[in-house]
């Protein structure tokens, strides 16, 4: 049986405006993105997924940003703020929408700042909302025990969490019973360096969006659903 399809609340349907999300690797930003973009009707816009969208449809932008990434480089912000400005040009941002990876620095934000300024969002003025950026703060340890509980199956690639959703019987897949590893990626060493990078690196993209008063932060020690019912009281507090 199909899933029920997700229904949108009706204080929702109003403009939610921009959001921005930010969470150190294992805050749960990714699934924190999918249910407010479900819950509040607006696109969760991935620039990983832009880029492999546009890479695979072979537009101007994709081929420049292959043809970078084929030589082992980053992608420069000029084409990645190019793709991200024509998403956000789409109809279905024009009650708001999340960003999900975008801004990364701080030379990002200020980009985003300028075209959201200069009307990048599609509607009525009288209907735009200002940005929000939501931070999901949890604590060192805790994140590096979430994400050294990670297992993952080899053969079909389903992700298991030892404390939030462990596997029905211990070290094997439920779905294919092969025996489940720990990734390279979720080695504590490996982890460790992973968070020490972010944090030098979110860092000075916090201080500025806290300069600017945009910046909220959410504990995000608790449940999926505390942390998505906090998240959803901002919003509609913001709304009101």
């Amino acid at each position: 049986m199909d899933a029920p399809a997700v229904s949108v609340d009706a204080r929702a349907k109003r403009a939610t405006g921009p959001i921005v999300l930010l969470g150190a690797p294992g805050a749960g930003k990714g699934t924190q993105a999918k249910l407010i973009a479900a819950h509040f009707g607006i696109p969760q816009i991935s620039t990983g997924d832009l880029l492999r969208d546009h890479v695979r449809r072979n537009t101007p932008l994709g081929q420049q940003a292959q043809a970078i990434m084929g030589r082992g480089e980053l992608v420069p912000d000029q084409l990645v703020c190019g793709m991200v400005e024509q998403r956000l040009a789409e109809k279905d941002c024009e009650q708001g929408f999340i960003l999900d990876g975008f801004p990364r620095t701080v030379a990002q934000a200020q980009w985003l700042d300028g075209r959201l300024q200069a009307g990048l969002l599609r509607g009525k003025p009288a209907e735009k909302v200002p940005l929000l950026v939501i931070d999901i703060a949890i604590d060192y340890a805790l994140l590096v025990q979430r994400l050294t509980a990670r297992r993952t199956c080899p053969q079909c690639g389903a992700i298991y969490n030892l404390q939030s959703n462990p596997p029905h019987k211990a070290g094997v897949c439920d779905l294919d019973g092969a025996n489940l590893i720990t990734r390279k990626d979720d080695q504590e060493a490996v982890i460790v360096e992973r968070l020490k990078t972010y944090e030098r690196e979110t860092l000075p993209l916090t201080n500025y969006y806290q300069q600017r008063g945009a910046l909220r932060r959410i504990d995000g020690a608790g449940t999926v659903e505390q942390i998505a019912q906090a998240v959803r009281d901002l919003l509609e507090r913001r709304g009101s």
